[in-house]
């Protein structure tokens, strides 16, 4: 049996929103296309260049910001390191100027409204996240590629099974909970340390500490920054933001001036059901309306997903004394050994499998952390991922307008109470007497996947996304 290698780095990343599949992916597909005519010498000798989107990409990449994301990676910059404020004056100066300059050394004539095409009715075989670039010369001659945004932020370029990425041998391979749970007893090691000890197959133990910490640094950062912002999100459907409401009203006017000291004052009040599960709306909430915004978040295991992870990790470190490093180090690992099994046996996109595919496992993987973190065996973890992607079997992905908002945000919040409940859920059980295993879940949100409609997976022509009118006000 061959094993694909997955790192924690890939299954948690840091980027920018709104849509891992729609706006990440195709920002890396296109930095890879620069890439490729620079390592030709041929980036100077462009002269024109057309951008084709498939799929659901055509179908929803306006709310997705799918056409900035190719802008800026063909720009040459970059989602982890590019300030998140200057992306909408770069977009409004090439539309100005109907100029591009490729990789920030070559300018070439580009007109986003006639250089990007959105072919809604035209779909590629090998996935629904389809983009073609074609670059043309003073010669006559052209360059084309194909890319695929399979989900998460992962890039596959046609012709190629995992877009010559390295490959690795790792001391313990893993396709499936079966293959973890084998090791585990072996070894006697729990999840997180059978994940570090792979991960010493890319890098030194301390590169990977010093990563994982850095996640978390862009996630508590992206809570702090959504729970103190207000406004409209961008788009259209005139979204208020309401995490920084409920965290006025939850603090109560008692004074803090940083990550820290807020910590301090959300501790203080108490940790009775109401005022928790409070906490854990808020702290969703923020995060994936930072995301709808084009700021920084970290795909986990993607964009749309993206709040539940980190929620669940804020609820552990303020109400369950996880506030060590550690401690967050293991969580972190554990989560993204879960993610894993799901991209490899299934699918972590929706425009394959529905929201099932993001919210879903991003509820599976918070679950499983959690029940690790809180003293639960290798078997209770799995036992929590699998509770907690039963109860999203079937979820399908309708966007509203293709953003990532409505019903999108509040979903962050229900994966996360979810992933709770399923944690405490597995912690009172015994696992051994466990009728569905998370292999059999997995395989049958795969096959749920494969039987859902197309309209439900992120095209918008389903769902809420055709039975609430745009023009209706946020209440």
């Amino acid at each position: 049996m061959s094993y694909e290698a997955i790192s924690v780095f890939d299954m948690l990343k840091i980027g920018v929103g709104p849509s891992s599949s729609h706006t990440l992916g195709p920002w890396r597909a296109a930095q890879q296309f620069v890439q490729k005519l620079q390592q030709d010498n041929l980036l100077e000798q462009v002269t024109g260049l057309k951008v084709m989107l498939y799929g659901s990409l055509a179908k929803t990449g306006v709310g997705h910001g799918t056409d900035i994301a190719v802008q800026m990676g063909l720009s040459g910059d970059d989602p982890v390191t590019c300030d998140v404020n200057a992306i909408h004056p770069k977009i409004k100066q090439i539309a100005a100027e109907k100029k591009m300059t490729l990789g920030a050394v070559h300018t070439i004539d580009f007109n986003p409204n006639t250089d990007i095409h959105f072919l809604v009715t035209e779909s590629l075989p090998f996935h629904s996240n389809a983009l073609s670039f074609l670059a043309s010369f003073a010669n006559g001659d052209a360059v084309a590629e194909t890319y695929y945004s399979i989900g998460g932020g992962f890039v596959v370029k046609e012709g190629e099974s995992n877009s010559g990425k390295q490959q690795v041998q790792l001391p313990f391979p893993i396709n499936n909970a079966d293959d973890l749970l084998r090791w585990c007893i072996k070894t006697g090691l729990p999840i997180y340390e059978v994940v570090l000890e792979n991960e010493l197959a890319w890098r030194s133990e301390q590169e990977t500490r010093d990563g994982v910490m850095n996640i978390w640094r862009v996630m508590k950062e992206c809570i702090y920054r959504g729970c103190h912002t207000d406004g409209i999100l961008p788009g259209g459907l005139f979204v208020k933001r309401r995490a920084a409401k409920l965290n006025q009203r939850l603090t109560a006017g008692k004074p803090y001036h940083d990550y820290d000291s807020w910590l301090k004052v959300i501790t203080e009040g108490g940790n009775h059901f109401t005022y928790i599960l409070d906490w854990v709306s808020c702290f969703a909430l923020a995060v994936n309306e930072e995301n709808a915004s084009f700021g920084r978040v970290v795909t986990a295991p993607t964009n749309g997903a993206a709040g539940v992870i980190p929620a669940v990790l804020q609820y552990y470190i303020v109400f369950c004394n996880g506030n060590d490093d550690e401690k967050i180090l293991r969580f972190l690992l554990t989560a993204s050994e879960i993610g894993s099994m799901f991209k490899k046996e299934a699918t972590i996109s929706a425009a394959m499998g529905g929201c099932q595919a993001e919210i879903g496992v991003s509820s599976a993987m918070a679950a499983a952390a959690l029940t690790e973190a809180l003293g639960g065996t290798q078997r209770q973890a799995m036992m929590a991922a699998e509770i907690a992607m039963e109860h999203h079997l079937g979820m399908t992905c309708d966007p509203i307008g293709g953003l990532v908002q409505v019903p999108c945000i509040e979903r962050n919040t229900m994966g996360a109470i979810k992933a709770i409940t399923a944690s405490q859920l597995a912690l009172q059980s015994t696992p051994d007497f466990a009728k569905v295993s998370l292999d059999a879940v997995i395989k049958t949100m795969w096959d749920t996947a494969r039987d859902m409609n197309y309209k439900y997976k992120e095209t918008a022509d389903g769902g809420l996304a055709v039975n609430v009118p745009l023009s209706l006000p946020e209440c």
